[in-house]
């Protein structure tokens, strides 16, 4: 704003020099207050647009405030459209599942890969 010249208050105060076959005082008051009209139209739409702006900073630091207290919950979404839902993950539940599929996993590698498996890790051990 501060590269603004001229307020509404200083276009209307504005006074001009007649000189003969000057221009039409009237014309050029219709016009100036015409500016003035737009000027406070966008006065009034930067106040609206910086209280918006202001309004959103706020909601995104509510937000990051709600994300960083909440960690690293699972989200859920309800398939509505609507925003997903933080659920409380059952961390001995996950943990215990996590090592059952290791485990699987392991066994399976071992009975389709069999001797391949033996043989790459100990030639890794050798580099």
């Amino acid at each position: 704003m501060e590269n603004i010249n001229y307020t509404p208050k200083d276009i209307l105060q504005k006074e001009f020099k007649q000189k003969m076959r000057g221009y039409d005082p009237n014309d050029v008051d219709s016009f100036l207050d015409d500016i003035i009209k737009d000027y406070e139209t966008f006065n009034k739409e930067l106040q609206s647009l910086s209280d918006e702006n202001e309004r959103l900073k706020v909601q995104v630091d509510e937000l990051n405030k709600q994300i960083a207290v909440s960690g690293s919950q699972p989200m859920q979404s309800t398939g509505t459209g609507t925003a997903p839902t933080r659920t409380a993950p059952s961390q001995p539940m996950s943990s215990a599942t996590n090592m059952d599929i290791l485990k699987r996993l392991s066994n399976l590698e071992r009975r389709v890969f069999g001797s391949q498996l033996d043989n790459n890790t100990n030639d890794s051990h050798r580099l």
